[in-house]
């Protein structure tokens, strides 16, 4: 008897993987943009320039209107950048 459930579960997992792929398929030939839409360059150059002048993250948050996660990605980035930027002045 489990293993008919099984076998009927496992049958249903199928068709809705399909559907999904089917789905994502004619998404992508229609040309839409999935996922979260693409950050604004001048709230990212607002959000750089905040924390260049010494603001801290909650803060820079508040002031550009954005989460402090987005502030701290783009503050990983900028230190990643200055990271390069060093090593290849070193080199």
């Amino acid at each position: 008897m489990f293993q008919m459930l099984g076998l009927f579960a496992e049958f249903e997992r199928s068709l809705i993987r399909s559907r999904v792929i089917t789905g994502l398929e004619r998404t992508r030939v229609k040309g839409t943009r999935l996922g979260r839409p693409p950050r604004d360059p001048d709230k990212a150059e607002a959000i750089r320039a905040l924390l260049a002048s010494g603001a801290g993250i909650r803060e820079t948050a508040r002031w550009t209107g954005v989460g402090a996660s987005t502030v701290q990605r783009v503050h990983a980035a900028m230190i990643a950048s200055q990271d390069l930027e060093a090593i290849i002045a070193v080199a």
